[in-house]
């Protein structure tokens, strides 16, 4: 998940681009696809035959799976190419995609012989139709945008899944219009935006993306082809050419003067993937995982410039900048696809110590009786691995905070402990093993499988640091390491898992030196001391919670190609007694409570209104049809949002704008769950005889 490097123009190409815009806007006046001036066609060059060869042969030598290139894997080579392409099927018609056909079978001896021919063939077709379509749109533009019709009864279909593919080239331009009118809607609809500002706007929107266009290079199309190739063997395996190379990690932790995300490119958008925890972006509240950033503005007040279609390490460039400096997103939410909103971020660095594991204690009544509840939240699995070679034997890490916070816990006789991984995103697997082994006597934690080996992590100190009802608290973006400690607990029947399917993230990538550039490839897959992989379907909790994050739009699963769920050998464990009686009866308890509480009642009904309005897959073309759905859409919303309030006591809201964080407020509202399920716990393995 990543990718990567640009230069800024200068001003006198800045000149020399305003004189050729000024050519071309004379020529559009004349314009028709058949006849317009056609972009210079890219071919490759001999380097990237070379390296063509040394990628391939590295894939089927290194690669986890070792898959061979043959004719199934070039069938998904093509597929995933024409996606890459065109994933808005508004490009490529279905004529096209039958004259392609026969090239669906050839990428595997072409690949193998450093032929790249075809790749470049079909790119500059794709080149062509995105320069007409640009070309075509600009020619729309001319016209002010009062002239267009925002009333019609016709739709836009917003699911690329569910949009066809047109006929032939004519079909192309009426679907070009409807895009148009669709941004015109769009940005009509948008409070920051004057209708006097809408045109100009436009026009430089698509002038903008036209010249990125233009300034495509041999280089980008090999790079964006043999992804194609890499991430047929699976999603996390990618080329990265010499100019990035030394960016290998554009996961990209903009922790240093930046806003503490991961991001990756996801076709022509860039995708948030994660936050880092405590970073700014997390404690904004304002950004979740799936959100996709369509333009970037620097300071409370500087124009935000289109990002779509923009190569991730440009995108990267605008969003970092100098500590405690703003910058505004402008992205379209995973929560709502069919609208846009501008976040503002005040750029900083993530301090260690915030990262650090931390406690507090709840006091909780269960049976009319109090029960005092210890929480540690692990944002991540860190380790200072300096001191640690070095021999420090007070080195930083996960388990030795962990360690020492659960003394301080001790010493307040608490009665219960949650381990709160949301949102850890992993690190250390030295750390996962060692947190595990805090919990138990000693024995196996995870299973590592290359091709060649499995070798195993055992915990081999028999101290257990804590003997008391545990409950191990994960959501959608717990991944790794966060899995890995889950996985054990869950195995070893030493805790209850509570919260929704984890990440789904238990493959291993290394990096190798390849020519001028590096490969980034899968080469093993954790697995838990039950057998069972953490791959693909991550760790399912015994007491599910409603989902935050949407299962189809983050983690694994979600990702073209992971590699699958799978088993091997169980490795001998001495468990403790099963659990599963005690969670059966928590479980009845929870789904009682869910239907009285208040923050349950309006979390769901959150929840469901953002799935209805997720499920449009298209849109109409009326600007007052649309007006009339997003004041309903505000209107529900507020009305849940007062419900909320009025059940917690306090005064209504008159405008969305008035409301607290939702995100930090969901987590919340779970937070207090896990601790009704823990005091249910402490009483019901009280009354069932069960000791740790």
């Amino acid at each position: 998940m990543t990718r990567p490097l640009n230069n800024p123009l200068t001003l006198c190409l800045k000149h020399v681009l305003t004189a050729l815009l000024f050519l071309s806007v004379l020529l559009v006046l004349t314009w028709t696809p058949t006849l317009s001036a056609q972009p210079a066609r890219l071919t490759p060059e001999r380097h990237h035959a070379i390296q063509c060869i040394r990628i391939v042969s590295a894939l089927e030598r290194y690669h986890y799976l070792e898959k061979k290139l043959d004719d199934a894997l070039s069938e998904q080579i093509f597929d995933r190419y024409i996606k890459y392409l065109d994933p808005s099927r508004h490009l490529l018609t279905r004529d096209d995609l039958k004259e392609l056909e026969k090239y669906r079978q050839k990428f595997d001896t072409d690949l193998k012989r450093g032929n790249l021919k075809t790749a470049y063939e079909i790119y500059n077709l794709h080149h062509r139709r995105a320069t007409q379509r640009y070309a075509y749109i600009l020619d729309l533009l001319e016209k002010p945008v009062s002239s267009f019709s925002l009333n019609s009864r016709d739709f836009l279909v917003v699911d690329n899944t569910q949009r066809p593919w047109q006929s032939s080239e004519d079909d192309l331009r009426p679907l070009w219009e409807k895009e148009l009118i669709h941004h015109i809607i769009t940005l009509e609809l948008d409070d920051h935006y004057t209708r006097a500002d809408v045109s100009e706007t436009l026009e430089k929107i698509y002038t903008t993306r036209q010249t990125r266009l233009s300034q495509t290079t041999t280089d980008d199309v090999f790079q964006l082809f043999m992804n194609c190739v890499t991430e047929s063997f699976d999603p996390h395996t990618q080329y990265f050419p010499p100019r990035v190379s030394e960016d290998f990690d554009i996961h990209m932790r903009l922790s240093l003067e930046g806003i503490g995300a991961v991001l990756q490119t996801e076709y022509e958008y860039t995708k948030i993937v994660s936050l880092v925890p405590k970073g700014p972006a997390d404690k904004s509240s304002r950004l979740m995982p799936g959100d996709k950033i369509i333009g970037v503005g620097q300071g409370e007040t500087g124009e935000i410039k289109d990002t779509i279609g923009l190569r991730i390490d440009e995108v990267v460039k605008l969003i970092r900048g100098p500590k405690n400096t703003v910058v505004r997103l402008k992205i379209i939410p995973v929560k709502k696809s069919d609208s846009t909103t501008i976040v503002s971020i005040t750029r900083d660095t993530v301090k260690l110590e915030e990262q650090s594991a931390k406690k507090q204690v709840k006091t909780v009544v269960s049976g009319k009786r109090n029960y005092k509840i210890g929480i540690i939240e692990i944002p991540n699995f860190y380790i200072d691995f300096e001191a640690y070679h070095r021999g420090d034997p007070q080195y930083k890490s996960t388990t030795s905070d962990v360690k020492q916070l659960l003394f301080e816990l001790a010493e307040e006789n608490i009665d219960g402990l949650i381990i709160d991984l949301r949102d850890n995103g992993g690190g250390s697997l030295k750390e996962a093993s060692d947190l595990t082994g805090l919990f138990l006597t000693s024995g196996p934690t995870v299973q590592i499988r290359t091709k060649k080996q499995t070798t195993r992590l055992y915990d081999e100190d028999p101290d257990i640091q804590y003997t008391g009802p545990l409950l191990v608290l994960i959501n959608r973006m717990s991944a790794s390491a966060s899995e890995i400690f889950a996985g054990a607990i869950k195995d070893y029947h030493r805790g209850i898992i509570a919260g929704t399917r984890s990440f789904g993230k238990g493959t291993v990538q290394e990096l190798k030196p390849l020519g001028d550039g590096k490969l980034k490839l899968t080469s093993a897959k954790f697995y838990r001391v039950s057998g069972k992989s953490t791959q693909h379907r991550g760790v399912i909790p015994d007491i599910l919670f409603p989902k935050i994050y949407k299962s189809e739009e983050t983690g694994e699963s979600s990702l073209d190609g992971a590699l699958p769920w799978d088993t091997i050998s169980r490795v001998p464990f001495r468990s403790y007694r099963s659990l599963t009686p005690l969670y059966t009866s928590l479980i009845q308890k929870f789904q009682q409570r869910r239907l009285r509480d208040p923050g349950m009642i309006y979390l769901e009904k959150r929840l469901a209104l953002t799935s209805q309005q997720k499920t449009n897959i298209r849109l109409p073309l009326d600007i007052d049809a649309r007006k009339q759905q997003r004041i309903e859409d505000q209107q529900t919303e507020l009305e849940i949002e007062n419900e909320y309030l009025a059940a917690r006591g306090k005064d209504p809201i008159p405008t969305l704008e008035d409301q607290e964080p939702i995100l930090n407020r969901y987590k919340e509202i779970l937070l207090q769950q896990a601790e009704k399920i823990m005091a249910d716990m402490i009483l019901s393995a009280r009354q069932q005889g069960y000791a740790w």
